[in-house]
């Protein structure tokens, strides 16, 4: 049997809002990667936080994808090892941001892992990060910033971040008013370009299932190599559009019904 790349992001696709895990699709990962596929977790989130989901499925993934692709890890003996950073200086994206977002907050994460913040970041998970004034989120090499607006309406913050043109970086809105900003032409279909090179194995030969917009650029690299990507229901519409085929919503264990179908098919 030829394995399959399989690559999952995590919210809204493995965990529900609140990070809770199905047994259902706790089982299907397990049942898949028993299989002889290959799952890679291809999300936002933070190193630790990815290697900490692996856990939770009981998996122990070759690859993970992380900061929306601009990290890159390796399984190698117990630990994961970066084999793979993007970087970019998150000053001039933040102060332009800043400046038609004043009550805005903010948080950056460095090569490392480390994260800095400023008041206000809500619904995230700050353990081990470092509350900052503004002016310290400026100074380091950025993998990934975050903003989030609670005052604006999802499509009202996307009307203004569009406007501001920003340059040299890729950004993707979440369901909620908040703005996740990679360096430039970096997202998690390069990251999982790089996993899937190493593990020689072709487009034709992946399925990835995601539910946010920062899924949209590796739905169309996977769709137009013959691959599938599979969007969740609630996924927004234009997430929708760019996968070849649309499951259940994470309530309903979307997830679970696209993997148990892989094995029948195999």
């Amino acid at each position: 049997m030829q394995p399959l790349l399989i690559g999952l992001d995590i919210d809204g696709t493995v965990v529900h809002e609140d990070d809770s895990l199905a047994p259902r699709v706790l089982e299907a990962v397990r049942a898949v990667v028993d299989a002889g596929h290959v799952v890679v977790l291809a999300t936002g989130r933070s190193q630790a936080t990815t290697e900490s989901t692996a856990v939770r499925l009981g998996i122990e993934p070759s690859h993970l994808v992380s900061a929306n692709g601009a990290l890159v890890l390796q399984r190698r003996g117990d630990a994961y090892e970066q084999v793979h950073v993007e970087t970019f200086d998150p000053s001039e994206a933040l102060t332009a941001i800043s400046a038609v977002l004043p009550k805005g907050s903010y948080m950056v994460e460095d090569p490392s892992g480390h994260r800095r913040y400023t008041n206000g970041m809500v619904d995230w998970n700050l353990d081990d990060a470092e509350m900052v004034p503004f002016e310290g989120l400026l100074a380091q090499p950025a993998m990934r910033v975050v903003v989030m607006s609670p005052d604006h309406e999802v499509d009202e913050f996307l009307e203004i971040v569009e406007s501001l043109g920003l340059h040299k970086v890729s950004y993707a809105i979440g369901f909620s008013s908040w703005l996740d900003i990679a360096p430039d032409g970096v997202n998690k279909a390069t990251g999982l370009e790089r996993v899937a090179e190493a593990l020689e194995i072709p487009r034709d030969r992946i399925v990835v299932v995601g539910d946010g917009r920062n899924d949209i650029d590796m739905f169309r690299w996977v769709a137009e190599g013959g691959g599938r990507a599979v969007a969740m229901g609630q996924a927004p519409d234009e997430v929708k559009q760019a996968a070849t085929d649309v499951t259940a919503a994470v309530e309903d264990d979307g997830l679970a019904l696209v993997l148990e179908e892989l094995l029948v098919r195999a």
